[in-house]
């Protein structure tokens, strides 16, 4: 599961609806281009980092998720707290529905309500939905290659906020950055890096980026090694747009050709954003000779970055 490194909404035109304290709040997600997602490599898709109720949460998606022993594919809907909204002591108490919306009847259906005890990074298992019903025209799920989706929240405790919308916008054409560009990092000397540096600032798909690595682990734990691809703030970014952005981190295995590759789906808009692993890889792992990761003192870090859709808030 890939960790955010950024605090607060990545899209930040939000609904200004008055929310009085205990009335529902909600955040709803439509995926414009349902099929083209369905074609990306199988895993998560997560939406921008929404507030509600001065918490920063996500929404994200598996179009082609499986149960255990099982054949048919299921559309999965979890909500994750953000890990940059709270101290990882803090536990964030909440009621909710997940909602999907039925076009036909222009209505919402909901889960019965939940409620769920959030720390960080924790998700929930929300909406399970076979496949095959979503994309039955009669549901009135899919229509014109469109769903919705969201979130309602009944109570959060100790804070308030507003309704926001989102509408993702999956590529359904190749465009100039649908192919995956490539940035590599060479590092001479692994053991002179603090725990926190950066690789020079590069550019792939219209954007500047740089590469966070951790060599103690971003929690200083000394077990593991962190990464994290930043893209720079830009002026460029309309202030409610966002692109959806494939990209993958890998560390080349110099000697065995076998490389260590972790890949996500994540949006990075006018604020930029960051986005990667805690935990990409153990030093034990990284350290063995056999696995050709680190020799001697040098290692290379690939990021390949591809740019496959869009979102807008309102």
């Amino acid at each position: 599961m890939g960790n955010s490194c950024v605090t607060g909404s990545h899209l930040s035109n939000q609904g200004q609806r008055q929310v009085t304290n205990g009335a529902m709040t909600t955040f709803k997600w439509t995926i414009d281009g349902f099929s083209s997602l369905l074609e990306k490599s199988n895993g998560w898709t997560y939406s921008s980092a929404f507030q509600i109720r001065g918490v920063n949460w996500y929404l994200k998606l598996n179009p082609r998720d499986t149960k255990s022993g099982r054949k048919e594919e299921y559309v999965s809907l979890n909500l994750e707290l953000a890990q940059s909204g709270v101290k990882s002591s803090t536990v964030v108490e909440a009621s909710l529905k997940f909602l999907i919306y039925d076009q036909l009847y222009g209505k919402d259906h909901e889960q019965q309500q939940v409620s769920h005890k959030f720390q960080a990074t924790s998700t929930l298992t929300g909406w399970m939905i076979p496949l095959t019903k979503l994309m039955d025209e009669t549901s009135g799920f899919l229509i014109n290659n469109c769903c919705t989706f969201g979130v309602e929240f009944i109570r959060v405790v100790g804070v308030k906020g507003n309704d926001v919308s989102e509408t993702l916008f999956i590529q359904r054409i190749n465009n100039i950055c649908n192919d995956p560009q490539v940035y590599n990092w060479d590092i001479d000397d692994f053991f002179v890096l603090k725990n926190r540096s950066t690789s020079p600032e590069f550019e792939l798909c219209g954007n500047k980026w740089f590469i966070n690595i951790y060599p103690y682990g971003r929690d200083k734990n000394g077990n593991y090694l962190s990464l994290y691809l930043t893209m720079k703030a830009s002026n460029t970014y309309h202030e409610n747009i966002a692109n959806l952005v494939e990209f993958s981190i890998s560390i080349k295995g110099q000697e065995t050709g076998k490389h260590k590759k972790m890949t996500g789906r994540f949006q990075f808009s006018k604020n930029g954003g960051c986005w990667g692993w805690n935990k990409f890889i153990s030093l034990e792992d990284f350290k063995d000779p056999s696995n050709g990761y680190l020799v001697k003192t040098k290692c290379c870090i690939e990021s390949q970055v591809a740019v496959i859709g869009s979102s807008k808030t309102e």
